[in-house]
This record gives C-alpha cells, sequence and structure tokens, in this order.
C-alpha cells in the first residue's frame, strides 16, 4: 500500500513538473490516470486540487483552492472549431488549437472558485463561473455562471438548492475555509 501511494506522488510530480510545467499548478495536486490537461494561454490552479481519472481540461482555466473534480469531469471550449468557414467542413475548419485561428472563443476563460465540487461526468463550458462552494452534481452541463455555495443539477444545469440549510452555516463555513488558505 505504501508503494502505491509513492508512486502516485511520483505520477503527480511528473505531471505537475514535467508534463504539464508550462501551467501554474498549487500544493497538493493529484491526477487520476487519463487525465488530460490543455490550454492556448493558461491553466491556474490552486492548492489542494484533485483530478478524476479521464477527466479533461480543454480551454483556458483558472481554478480555486480546495477543489475536486470526480471522474469523467470534462472542461471544454464553446467554440473549438470555426463552425462558420464557408466551404469547409467543420472537421477541417481551423481549430482554436491552430495559430491561424481568429474566431470565437479566443479570449475566454472558465473559472472555478475555491471549495468546488464537480461530480461524475459533469461538463462546465468555456467562459462559464463557477462560483465558489459551488457543487456540480454528476452528468450535469453547465453552460451559465452560477451562485455561490450553491447545488446545480440538469442539463442544461439549474439551481436545485442552497448547500447550506441557514446563511449562519454557510457563514461559518466561508470563514474556515478562509483561515484555511491565508
Amino acid at each position: 500500500m505504501k508503494l502505491i501511494l509513492i508512486l502516485k506522488k511520483i505520477r503527480d510530480y511528473w505531471y505537475k513538473y514535467v508534463v504539464w510545467r508550462k501551467y501554474k499548478i498549487g500544493k497538493n495536486f493529484h491526477c487520476g490516470r487519463g487525465v488530460f490537461l490543455w490550454a492556448r494561454d493558461d491553466i491556474t490552479i490552486g492548492n489542494d486540487f484533485y483530478i478524476g481519472k479521464y477527466s479533461i481540461i480543454e480551454t483556458n482555466c483558472i481554478i480555486g483552492n480546495g477543489v475536486i473534480f470526480a471522474n469523467y469531469v470534462g472542461v471544454v471550449g464553446k467554440y473549438d472549431h470555426c463552425y462558420e468557414e464557408i466551404g469547409m467542413p467543420v472537421r477541417l475548419a481551423t481549430s482554436i488549437r491552430d495559430r491561424e485561428y481568429q474566431w470565437k472563443g479566443m479570449s475566454e476563460t472558465t473559472v472555478i472558485g475555491d471549495d468546488v465540487w464537480i461530480g461524475f461526468g459533469a461538463i462546465i463550458l468555456s467562459g462559464v463561473n463557477v462560483s465558489d462552494g459551488c457543487i456540480i452534481a454528476a452528468g450535469a452541463l453547465v453552460t451559465n455562471d452560477t451562485e455561490p455555495y450553491s447545488i446545480y443539477a440538469g442539463m442544461p444545469a439549474r439551481k436545485v438548492k442552497d448547500r447550506f440549510n441557514t446563511e449562519e452555516e454557510k457563514l461559518k463555513h466561508i470563514r474556515a475555509i478562509k483561515e484555511r488558505y491565508i
């Protein structure tokens, strides 16, 4: 068991400092197998981030502290291919990975706040702001910004309820989280 933990730490180190060295990744980073990160410009990840196996980030993204992605989560671009290119099938049209790409989505950044949990198979589209403390249910498709400390589910994702039962509980939680990351 100890050997497995050591191997995981080595793998995390390899990805953080070798494979994804051009991105900013905080302390206590862990990624499951089959994870893929790519951004045209930048990915910035805070401390205590866990990304489950076969998850993908494929857009400019800023992720806060204390965030967890379950398995098969996707953070993907809305405009990865120039589908309005006249006379060109979408498959052959310029894409955001091409240097000459000058279409929509160039400046979009997805922002995922602190203390967020993204459930199994959820998809977050580029340019969306997932606010602090949110929980995104398994299989949800997040197409719009969220409210802080709320739970979202569905396709497209809609607010289901507040994360905490009272304002007092929420404020107590926020103070504790802020103390942890100061």
